[in-house]
């Protein structure tokens, strides 16, 4: 085994379902990587609405876990110790990964086959918030097998699956129209989607956006009749995705049984290989420590964010500013 002298290890675990405010953090020496394990310091984690729905008990899968529970799925970082049987990696390399739960620590132990390198080009904070968001939205893409014969509508279009939809759906050649409130308008010109604003008259206001093209896809990550919507479109049952549809391939990523996790992980590339060459960019749009776990999970749950929040564990500073979308909504 390859190794440097264990650190002491932060992690953020629950013993009860709640809020985030259940989430508390433990300290604990970091044990050896095992024989296929290798040893991440992590640098930055990502944070997404299917951990909150574990947490707080909305989603009931793996309900039986035993306690404590830990927190978090992506996470990108150094690897700073590896297994005896462990040769595709090397001490000091930069890696991003996934796991079901754990994510949200300083450190952990991780089988290398969650793992695949970090392109340079790939800044720390998308890449820690690349797994779950990005290989939801491509799992979604290749269900659907988009490409340049679709119009496709994505709802929710500025959030963290959404926004990296959108994009790979307009690479592959697609008229994409992506459903917003009006505050994420400019967010979404800006990487080239023509946007279409929420409530009454959805249905006239994206036929007039796709400008007489046949609307051909619907992916819904909004969970609000969208159905209804996709309908009256002409959109094809087998071309409509719902937010349930989501949620089952989300679950789909955190298994850990080998085919899953073989699967998840090459997601994982793909999309890591993607955001190497700049197929999409994913907007960070909060960024906080570690130890402001509870505030970032707050702010993820008000709904506000673009793109995706993020937590690092060696911030350059804790001095908190006001985040460009407050300002932006502040304004009368």
């Amino acid at each position: 085994m390859k190794t440097k002298k264990s650190p002491t290890a932060h992690a953020y675990r629950y013993t009860h379902d709640g809020d985030a405010e259940v989430l508390a953090k433990h300290s604990f020496p970091l044990p050896p990587p095992g024989p296929d394990e290798v040893s991440v310091e992590v640098i930055a984690a990502g944070i997404n609405h299917m951990e909150a729905f574990l947490r707080n008990g909305r989603e009931e899968t793996w309900a039986e876990d035993p306690w404590p529970r830990g927190s978090g799925s992506d996470f990108a970082g150094i690897v700073i110790a590896t297994g005896a049987h462990v040769s595709s990696i090397r001490v000091g390399a930069d890696v991003i990964g996934h796991v079901r739960t754990g994510a949200h620590a300083s450190h952990l132990n991780v089988p290398v086959t969650h793992v695949v390198p970090k392109p340079a080009g790939v800044d720390w904070e998308t890449a820690g918030g690349l797994y779950l968001a990005g290989a939801t939205a491509l799992e979604v893409l290749e269900d659907l097998r988009i490409g340049p014969d679709d119009t496709v509508v994505v709802t929710a279009a500025a959030g963290g699956v959404g926004s990296i939809q959108v994009q790979l759906a307009a690479r592959r050649g697609a008229r994409v129209i992506g459903t917003c409130g009006a505050r994420n308008f400019d967010y979404l010109r800006q990487i080239g989607i023509t946007p279409v604003e929420y409530g009454p008259g959805i249905v006239e206001r994206i036929e007039k956006a796709a400008r007489g093209a046949r609307v051909t896809a619907y992916i819904d990550n909004f969970g609000k009749d969208t159905e209804n919507v996709a309908e009256a479109l002409g959109v094809p049952e087998e071309k409509y995705r719902s937010s349930e549809d989501r949620r089952d391939i989300e679950l789909a990523l955190l298994r850990e049984d080998p085919e899953a996790v073989a699967h998840g992980t090459e997601r994982l590339r793909q999309v890591t290989q993607l955001a190497g060459i700049g197929g999409f960019r994913l907007l960070v749009s909060g960024l906080y420590p570690l130890e402001d776990i509870i505030e970032a999970y707050q702010d993820l749950e008000r709904l506000h964010s673009r793109g995706k929040i993020v937590l690092a564990t060696h911030p350059v500073t804790t001095y908190r500013t006001l985040r460009a979308r407050e300002l932006h909504e502040s304004m009368p």
